[in-house]
């Protein structure tokens, strides 16, 4: 499914998104940005050790990554060319609405900064940090298109859900927000 918003492609697939073809892909990271399980495991697995070593090195250099932030590595093997690792809140943390905004516009941002024309999200926070698919997506999709609407050189947003259930979800909440728009 896609939509266009002042120019800019949104987009919702279903897959692998370490398989996409986007300039950037966003991993669902933990504070400390070690890529253990779910998104994390499998941009390890396909991208390689070197994006490991290069969030080593951001840890050492700057500490942990709080909530809500993002910081950005090469792709390693990935065919995309860096990999935005996004801090989404813990279930039950609190102010996780507003924290996973600012992984969304975080990510968004620092995509820009370094030129990116496509960029690939995962639905973050909703596996092992228990944040539900729908409060994921009725904080996301609202998010990257408030970004998108205040000017953005980002040509396409692609939402990249791993099963149905949450492709599901994202697309009525996306048709909703389209209708709103309208």
């Amino acid at each position: 499914m896609k939509v266009t918003v002042k120019g800019t492609v949104i987009e919702l697939v279903k897959g692998d998104i370490t398989c996409l073809d986007v300039d950037c892909i966003v991993n669902a990271a933990n504070n400390r940005l070690r890529l253990g399980g779910g998104v994390a495991g499998a941009i390890r697995r396909r991208g390689g050790p070197e994006i490991q070593r290069e969030c080593d090195e951001i840890i050492s250099k700057h500490g942990e990554v709080p909530t809500g932030g993002a910081v950005i590595t090469g792709g390693g093997k990935l065919k995309a060319r860096y990999v935005v690792h996004a801090v989404g809140p813990i279930a039950g943390e609190g102010d996780e609405d507003v924290k996973l905004r600012d992984a969304t516009v975080n990510s968004l941002r620092i995509a820009e900064e370094h030129g990116v024309k496509s960029i690939a999200f995962p639905a973050i926070s909703t596996g092992y940090f228990g944040l539900s698919k729908e409060r994921c997506a009725d904080v996301m999709l609202p998010a990257a298109i408030s970004y998108v609407e205040g000017g953005t050189g980002i040509e396409r947003i692609v939402f990249c859900l791993f099963d149905e259930e949450t492709f599901n979800i994202f697309k009525e909440r996306l048709l909703r927000l389209m209708e709103q728009h309208s």
